[in-house]
C-alpha cells in the first residue's frame, strides 16, 4: 500500500487478528458507539470526515474490510472473499470490542455487509444510517450497469486487477465534482499491484444477480428482515441523488422497508456525498444523533 498522508488521513489505527490475518480499523473517540462499514473501491479513509465530525462526542468504529485499506490482503487460498466471511468478521470486530448500542452505518456495499451483520445481532444495534447503499436483491426495474456484467465475465481479472478500473472508475463517477488529487491518491492507495486488488475484484463476483448465486440466500434473508430492524429503531437515509451507481429508485426501495425513516435528499452529491457535501452530512447525522439520544453537540 502506498503512504497516505497524515493531512488526509490523521489517524493511528489499531489492529485485530482474525485467523492470523490483520484487520486495520479506526477506534476514535469515547461516547455512543457508531460503526461505519464502508463498499467497494474504497476504505476507511470514505469516512475520515464523519469520524472528526462525531468523535469529540462519539465512539467512531470503522474497520477496514480485509483485503481493503491497511488490512491485510490475503490470496484466495488463505481467505474466502464472501459476504458472509464479512459478516463473520465485523460480528468479530464488534465482539472483541464488546460495542452494544451501536448506530450503524453503510455505504455502497458496505450498507449490505452492515445490515446482514444487524440481522445477526440486532440487539446490539441502537440505531441506523444509510447512505447510497443496498440491502436488499436488486429491483426488477433497476438492472445493473453492464459494466458489471463486464467485471464479471472472463476479461474481469485483467480489467479490475490488472487495469485498476474499479477503483479508478469511483474516482471518476463517484463525485458531482472532482475530488483534489491527494483524496483521490489516498482513496486509491491501497490498491497499487495487481495482488492487492484481489478484495475489489471478489467483491464485485460476489454481487449476487440470480438465484444460486452464493451471496442470494444472505441477501434475501437481509431483505425479509429489514422491516422488522427498523420497526423500533430510529433510522436516516441520507442520499446523494447524483449518484450514477446506487441511483434514486434504490432510496425508493429503502423507503418502501422503512416508512418511517428520516429521509434527506441531497440534490447535488454524488455516491461519494461525504466528498461532495461533507459539513452537510456530518450536520444531518449529528443533527439525528442529538435528536435520538440527546448526546451533546
Amino acid at each position: 500500500m502506498r503512504p497516505v498522508s497524515r493531512d488526509v488521513y490523521p489517524f493511528d489505527g489499531r489492529r485485530l487478528d482474525l485467523g492470523g490475518h490483520g484487520l486495520h480499523y479506526l477506534d476514535e473517540g469515547a461516547g455512543p458507539p457508531v460503526l461505519m462499514v464502508h463498499g467497494n473501491g474504497t476504505w476507511s479513509f470514505a469516512y475520515r470526515a464523519l469520524v472528526l465530525g462525531l468523535r469529540d462526542a462519539y465512539r467512531c468504529v470503522v474497520p477496514d474490510l480485509m483485503g481493503m485499506g491497511r488490512s491485510d490482503k490475503p490470496g484466495d487460498d488463505q481467505y474466502e472473499y464472501t459476504l458472509d466471511r464479512r459478516v463473520e468478521d465485523l460480528d468479530q470486530l464488534v465482539m472483541s470490542l464488546g460495542l452494544e448500542g451501536v448506530t450503524l452505518v453503510g455505504h455502497d456495499w458496505g450498507g449490505m455487509v452492515a445490515m446482514a451483520w444487524a440481522r445477526r445481532r440486532p440487539e446490539c444495534i441502537r440505531r441506523f444510517v444509510m447512505m447510497n447503499t443496498v440491502a436488499f436483491r436488486n429491483p426488477a426495474h433497476l438492472p445493473l450497469p453492464p459494466s458489471m456484467t463486464i467485471m464479471r465475465s472472463p476479461l474481469g481479472p485483467l480489467l479490475v486487477r490488472g487495469l485498476n478500473l474499479i477503483t479508478r472508475g469511483m474516482m471518476w463517477r463517484g463525485t458531482a465534482r472532482p475530488m483534489p488529487r491527494d483524496v483521490v491518491r489516498a482513496h486509491m492507495a491501497p490498491y497499487d499491484s495487481w495482488a492487492n486488488r484481489v478484495a475489489v475484484h471478489r467483491f464485485v463476483q460476489d454481487v449476487p444477480m440470480k438465484p444460486g448465486d452464493r451471496a442470494w440466500g444472505t441477501i434475501g434473508a437481509t431483505e425479509a428482515a429489514l422491516t422488522e430492524l427498523a420497526k423500533d429503531r430510529p433510522a436516516l437515509l441520507c442520499w446523494g441523488l447524483r449518484d450514477f451507481l446506487v441511483k434514486p429508485g434504490y432510496l425508493d426501495a429503502w423507503i418502501r422497508h422503512w416508512p418511517g425513516a428520516e429521509v434527506q435528499r441531497l440534490p447535488e452529491a454524488g455516491h461519494f456525498l461525504l466528498e461532495d457535501a461533507p459539513d452537510q452530512v456530518i450536520k444531518l447525522v449529528r443533527d439525528f444523533l442529538v435528536r435520538t439520544d440527546g448526546a451533546v453537540r
